[in-house]
C-alpha cells in the first residue's frame, strides 16, 4: 500500500474544494510575480531615463565651460530666493545636477532639509550649499555694447507653462523637443525668444545666423536689453547731486526774476486756483529728467481746471489766504515733487536709452498679495517672458512711482497691473501724479478677489480664466491687440460739517459702499489681517464673503439706515427708500465679483440713460440689505436705480462702514462729496471684436503719426479719446 501511494501524485487524493483553492493560489502567485516585473521594469526605465536627463545636462555643463564658444552674452549671477524642498522635488541643482531632495540640502541655521535656493527670473534651483559655485547664466537683463541681441541659451530648469505648442519643436532642425527615452542631443531655451534647439544644431544654426534673437513674437513688448543700461552705484548719487544743482539754479534765477518783476510793477501777481484749489504751476523751469519732458510739456491746462493734479487736495479759504500774501510757497509741490525724484534717481539701478521708435515695451506691476497671493509665481513666468527690469512688485515701501520714473523717458509704453481693483487705483493714482499729457493705457491681469473692473475690460474674472485661455502668452497677445478706452475717476472728498477736508481726498474708479455691503468688506479685510493664510484662493476668499454675508443677513444691523444719510445729486435730494440697507454710487455696471447690476432692468427705467464709464455720469442705487447682495448675485432681484449725476454728497449722521473699490474702513460722522477727476486711458481686450482690432490699429497708427512729428501729444490723446467714444 506504501509503494503504491508513492507512485500515484498527491493531488489525486486531494478533494475538488482543495484543487481549486491551490488554482487559484497558483494564479495569485503568477499575478502578483508579473506586477513586481513590470514595476522592476518601470523602476529600471525611470533610472535609465533619469541617467539620460543627467548626461543631458553634464553635456550642456561642460559646453558652458568651453573656451572657444562664441557670441557669449556678461554673465549674470542668479537672483536666489528661499523655497521650501517641497516646491523643487522634480528639479535637479543646476550646480551639482543632482535632484533636489531634502537629504542633500545644508543650510543649518534654518532648517536644514526645508528649503532650497530658487532663482526668480529662470527658474534655476540650487542646494543651499551649492549655489554660491552655479554658473552665472542666467537672464542678462543689459546688453549696453552689442551691435544685435544674442540667443542666450540656457537649460530649461522649469516647465514653461505659457508657450505654445509650435515652439516645443527645434527651432533648426524642426523636430521635436521633447525629452526622448533612448536619449539625444540636449536641448536649449533662448531666455529671450523662447525658442528650443538641440545643442547639436547650434553650430550649425550659429554659422548661418550668427546667434542673433529677434526677441519672438514679443519683441514690441519686451525691453530690449541693448537698451538697458545698468548703473554703478555712485552714478544715481551723483547724478542726483548733479540735478539738485541744476534745480537749484533754475530756483534762483526763477526767484531773481520774479523778484525783479514785482519791483519794476510794485504789485503782486496773485497766480491762480482751480476749481478744486489745486495750484497753476506754468513756471517755465528745467525738466530735462521729468516724465512731463517726453510725454510732452505740463498739462498746465488741466492743472489749471484741477481735472489731473492728485498731488494738491483742496484748500481751505484760510490756507489759501495765507498762500496769497506769501507767493514764495508758490513752488512748494513743485518741489516736493522734485525731492521724490531725487529719492528714486538714487535708487535706481538701470536707465533706459536709445529705444526703438516701434518698441512698445510693457511696464508690469505685480501685488503679491492681492487674491490668491500668486504674485511670486506670476512674477517669474513674466520674467522669463519679458526683461525683469520691466517687471516690478509692489510693496508697503515701493509702489509704481520707481517703475514710473524709469520709464519716463519712454515716448509709448503700456501697462499691465496684476493684481485686484484696489491695485488698479493704486496705479492710476500714480500715473495722475506724472502729468503726462497722454497717459500709458493700463491692462489687467486679474488677481485679486472680485476683478469687477477687468470683468468690464474683457481680461476675466480671475487668474483660473486667463490659464484656460492660454496662458501669460496668450494674455500678451491680447495686450498687443488691444483697444484703447476711456475710464472715468472721481475724487471723495471727505469733509466736516464746516465744509473742511478731514483727510486727503480718495478716488474712486468703480463704486462706493455705504453700510450693508462695506460691512461685508470690512469684516473680510479685518479677517485677512489677523488669518492672511486663510485666503489662498480666490474661490475661498469668495466662500469667506458668502460666510460674513450670511452673518449679517441675521442681525439686520442697518435697519436704521434710511434716517443715517441724506442723499443729493446735482443738488437735489434723493430720497431714500425705508427699506433700503445700504447705498451704491457705480460707475462700472459689474460689482461685487461679477454681479450685472442691469442685468434685469424693465421699461420702467426708460428716463435713466443706459450706464457708461465714460459718460462723466454716476448711478445711485439702493441696496435693501445682505439678501438683496445675494439674490443680485444668482439674478434673481435688480439693482434699484435712484438718480444719475455728476455731482454727489452723501451726509451721513451716524458712524457708517464705507468701501471705494473693496477698500473698505469705518468711517464717522461727515459729508462725502464726489466729484469727477478726470479720466484714465485703459485697454479692452477685443479678441473676438473687428471693431477692437481695428481700434488697436488706429493707435499703432496715432502712435506712429506722433513719433514723426505728423501730430503733437495732446492731438493723439485728443483723437485717442474721440476713436474710444465712437467706439464704445
Amino acid at each position: 500500500m506504501d509503494e503504491e501511494r508513492m507512485l500515484h501524485p498527491s493531488w489525486i487524493d486531494k478533494s475538488p474544494a482543495e484543487m481549486a483553492a491551490d488554482s487559484r493560489l497558483f494564479i495569485f502567485s503568477c499575478v502578483i510575480a508579473g506586477l513586481i516585473g513590470i514595476l522592476t521594469i518601470f523602476y529600471t526605465a525611470f533610472l535609465w531615463r533619469r541617467n539620460i536627463n543627467l548626461s543631458w545636462m553634464k553635456a550642456v555643463a561642460r559646453s558652458k565651460k568651453n573656451p572657444k564658444a562664441k557670441h557669449k552674452v556678461p554673465v549674470a549671477p542668479h537672483t536666489w530666493e528661499l523655497e521650501p524642498v517641497s516646491r523643487g522635488k522634480n528639479l535637479n541643482c543646476c550646480a551639482c545636477l543632482q535632484p533636489m531632495s531634502p537629504s542633500q540640502t545644508l543650510g543649518p541655521l534654518i532648517a536644514s532639509d526645508s528649503f532650497i535656493h530658487r532663482c526668480s527670473i529662470c527658474g534655476a534651483a540650487a542646494h543651499l550649499n551649492c549655489s554660491s559655485n552655479a554658473h552665472k547664466d542666467c537672464k542678462c537683463a543689459s546688453l549696453i555694447g552689442f551691435e544685435h541681441v544674442m540667443h542666450q541659451w540656457a537649460v530649461r530648469w522649469t516647465e514653461l507653462t505659457d508657450q505654445s505648442d509650435e515652439a516645443s519643436f527645434c527651432s533648426y532642425c524642426e523636430e521635436p523637443c521633447s525629452g526622448s527615452f533612448l536619449g539625444g542631443s540636449p536641448i536649449w531655451c533662448c531666455l529671450w525668444c523662447q525658442r528650443l534647439l538641440h545643442m547639436d544644431c547650434h553650430s550649425s544654426m550659429s554659422n548661418e545666423t550668427g546667434d542673433i534673437c529677434d526677441l519672438g513674437p514679443f519683441r514690441r513688448l519686451i525691453l530690449s536689453p541693448l537698451s538697458v543700461k545698468e548703473l554703478s552705484p555712485n552714478s544715481g548719487f551723483l547724478s542726483s547731486i548733479t540735478h539738485g544743482a541744476n534745480e537749484l539754479a533754475s530756483s534762483v534765477r526763477a526767484t531773481i526774476k520774479s523778484q525783479s518783476k514785482k519791483h519794476k510793477h510794485n504789485n503782486e501777481t496773485s497766480f491762480d486756483t482751480g476749481s478744486n484749489g489745486s495750484i497753476c504751476d506754468i513756471s517755465s523751469e528745467s525738466t530735462a529728467d521729468t516724465p512731463q519732458n517726453v510725454n510732452g510739456s505740463h498739462a498746465t491746462e488741466e492743472n489749471c481746471i484741477g481735472g489731473m493734479n492728485v498731488g494738491t487736495p483742496r484748500q481751505d479759504s484760510g490756507i489759501d489766504k495765507k498762500m496769497e500774501s506769501k507767493p514764495s510757497f508758490k513752488r512748494s509741490g513743485s518741489i516736493n515733487q522734485k525731492d521724490e525724484s531725487q529719492a528714486l534717481r538714487m535708487k535706481q539701478r538701470y536707465e533706459l536709452i536709445d529705444l526703438p521708435p516701434d518698441a512698445r515695451p510693457l511696464l508690469v506691476f505685480i501685488n503679491k498679495k492681492s487674491g490668491a497671493q500668486r504674485g511670486d509665481s506670476l512674477r517669474q513666468r513674466l520674467n522669463l517672458l519679458l526683461n525683469p527690469v520691466q517687471v516690478f512688485e509692489l510693496s508697503s515701501t515701493q509702489g509704481p512711482e520707481m517703475g514710473l520714473f524709469l520709464f519716463r523717458k519712454v515716448l509709448h509704453f503700456k501697462i499691465l497691473v496684476c493684481g485686484g481693483d484696489g491695485t488698479v487705483g493704486w496705479v492710476l493714482n500714480a500715473i495722475d501724479k506724472q502729468n503726462f499729457v497722454s497717459p500709458p493705457p493700463v491692462a489687467i491681469l486679474p488677481a485679486g478677489t472680485g476683478n469687477d473692473l477687468a470683468r468690464v475690460l474683457s481680461w476675466g474674472g480671475g487668474l483660473g480664466s486667463v490659464e484656460r485661455q492660454g496662458g501669460l502668452c496668450t494674455v500678451l497677445q491680447h495686450i498687443e491687440h488691444a483697444a484703447v478706452t476711456i475710464l472715468d475717476r472721481w475724487k471723495v472728498a471727505i469733509l466736516n460739517q464746516q465744509g473742511k477736508q478731514l483727510q486727503s481726498p480718495k478716488f474712486m474708479n468703480n463704486y462706493l459702499g455705504i453700510a450693508c455691503d462695506a460691512k461685508v468688506a470690512l469684516d473680510i479685510h479685518n479677517l485677512r489681517e489677523e488669518n492672511p493664510e486663510k485666503f489662498y484662493n480666490q474661490f475661498i476668499n469668495k466662500v469667506l464673503y458668502a460666510r460674513e454675508g450670511a452673518k449679517s443677513i441675521m442681525d439686520r444691523t442697518f435697519a436704521d439706515f434710511p434716517w443715517q444719510v441724506r442723499v443729493e445729486v446735482d443738488g437735489v435730494e434723493i430720497e431714500v427708500p425705508e427699506d433700503a440697507e445700504g447705498v451704491l454710487v457705480a460707475n462700472i455696471g459689474s460689482y461685487m465679483g461679477g454681479v450685472d447690476l442691469w442685468q434685469n432692468e424693465d421699461e420702467t427705467y426708460e428716463n435713466f440713460d443706459p450706464q457708461s464709464m465714460h459718460d462723466k455720469i454716476l448711478e445711485v442705487v439702493s441696496i435693501s440689505g445682505t439678501w438683496n447682495l445675494g439674490t443680485l448675485q444668482v439674478g434673481l432681484s435688480r439693482a434699484r436705480r435712484l438718480a444719475q449725476g455728476q455731482s454727489i454728497k452723501i451726509q451721513l449722521f451716524a458712524g457708517l462702514p464705507v468701501q471705494i473699490d473693496g477698500e473698505p474702513w469705518s468711517q464717522q460722522p461727515c459729508t462725502l462729496s464726489i466729484s469727477h477727476h478726470g479720466q484714465a486711458f485703459m485697454l479692452k481686450r477685443t479678441a473676438e471684436e473687428p471693431l477692437g482690432h481695428a481700434a488697436a490699429i488706429i493707435t499703432d497708427v496715432l502712435e506712429s503719426a506722433e513719433t514723426n512729428h505728423v501730430i503733437n501729444t495732446s492731438q493723439k490723446r485728443a483723437l485717442l479719446q474721440e476713436m474710444a467714444l465712437r467706439l464704445a
